[in-house]
C-alpha cells in the first residue's frame, strides 16, 4: 500500500472499509483513530487516506477549505482503485465510508455503482440552521446498503428530522443517544465519547460483517 495511507485491522478481514476523514480535521485525529483502531479490533481492516487539501495542510500548516467535489471524488476514487488492485480476501466485501463530508462522498459514490456497503459517522443531512436545504437527491439511487450512525441531536440531523425524511429501505440508522455530530453525549447523559463511538463502531462492525447484508 501506498506510505501515504493509514491502515488498520486484519489483513485477511471479511470486510475492508475505505474511510474518510470529514471537512475540517484529519485522518488521525482522535475521532477517526478511535474508530479506525476500533473497527480493526472487531475485524473490519480499515485504509484511512486525506482528501488533497488535508494532505497539503498536513506539510505546510496552512488551513484550507475542502476542494470542489469533483476533485474530492476523484480523490476518493483513486484510494478505491489503490485498494481494490491490492486485492481484497476471496469473497471480502469492499466498503467505503467516512466522517461527515467524507461520508457523504462516499454515499455519491455508492450512487453511481461504486463499493459493496457504506458506513457513514454523522452524516450531514442539511447545513445547521438550515434544514430546508437537504442533501438527500442521490439517496433514491443507493442500492448497497448503508449505515449512518448519527448523534440524535446533530445539528446536521436530528433523530426527529430524519424521521420524516423519504430515505430508501437501504439506509440503515445506528442512533448515539444524546450525541451530538461528533456522536459526542453531553457530560448530563452521564455517557462519555468513547461508549457513544465505540457503540457506533460495533454497530458498523457487525454491518460491515454480517454476510446477510
Amino acid at each position: 500500500m501506498p506510505d501515504d495511507l493509514l491502515i488498520d485491522g486484519p489483513a485477511d478481514a471479511a470486510a475492508t472499509l475505505v474511510l474518510a476523514h470529514g471537512a475540517g480535521a484529519p485522518m488521525d485525529s482522535a475521532f477517526m483513530d478511535r474508530v479506525a483502531r476500533g473497527l480493526g479490533a472487531h475485524g473490519v481492516r480499515v485504509v484511512r487516506f486525506e482528501f488533497d487539501y488535508m494532505a497539503r495542510r498536513r506539510s505546510d500548516g496552512v488551513k484550507r477549505p475542502p476542494e470542489a467535489q469533483a476533485k474530492l471524488l476523484a480523490r476518493f476514487t483513486h484510494v478505491i482503485d489503490q485498494v481494490a488492485e491490492q486485492g481484497a480476501p476471496a469473497g471480502g466485501r469492499l466498503a467505503i465510508g467516512g466522517k461527515s463530508m467524507g461520508g457523504r462522498m462516499a454515499t455519491l459514490l455508492a450512487a453511481q455503482g461504486v463499493g459493496d456497503a457504506v458506513a457513514v459517522f454523522g452524516y450531514p443531512f442539511h447545513p445547521p440552521g438550515k434544514p430546508e436545504r437537504l442533501r438527500l437527491d442521490h439517496f433514491p439511487a443507493l442500492r448497497c446498503p448503508v449505515l449512518i450512525a448519527q448523534g440524535n441531536r446533530d445539528p446536521f440531523g436530528t433523530r426527529d428530522e430524519v424521521a420524516g425524511y423519504p430515505l430508501p429501505a437501504t439506509v440503515h440508522l445506528h442512533w448515539a443517544e444524546d450525541g451530538n455530530h461528533d456522536l459526542k453525549p453531553r457530560k448530563a447523559s452521564g455517557r462519555s465519547h468513547d461508549d457513544t463511538i465505540d457503540e457506533a463502531v460495533a454497530a458498523v462492525a457487525r454491518f460491515l460483517t454480517d454476510p446477510g447484508r
